[in-house]
C-alpha cells in the first residue's frame, strides 16, 4: 500500500479538518399537533404526513395491546 513520501503540515491536517462541523437541522411545525419535526418525515408525536395518518403513535400501540390482553 501507497504510503505518504513527506509528513503534511499542521495548517495542511487542520484544513482538512475544518470542513467536520455538526449543523442544526432544520425543523418545521407539523400542520395537525403543532410540534416540531423533520421536514419530509412523518411527525413522530401524532404520526402524519401531508395530513394522512401513516405511523400509530407510541399512545395507540399502548392501548391496543391493553385491549388485547382483556379480552
Amino acid at each position: 500500500m501507497p504510503n505518504p513520501k513527506r509528513r503534511h503540515s499542521v495548517s495542511r491536517r487542520d484544513k482538512r479538518r475544518a470542513n467536520w462541523k455538526l449543523y442544526i437541522p432544520t425543523l418545521s411545525i407539523c400542520p395537525m399537533c403543532k410540534e416540531f419535526k423533520l421536514p419530509h418525515f412523518a411527525c413522530f408525536n401524532c404520526g402524519y404526513y401531508n395530513e394522512e395518518k401513516v405511523l400509530k403513535t407510541k399512545k395507540e400501540i399502548e392501548e391496543e395491546r391493553k385491549r388485547k390482553g382483556k379480552s
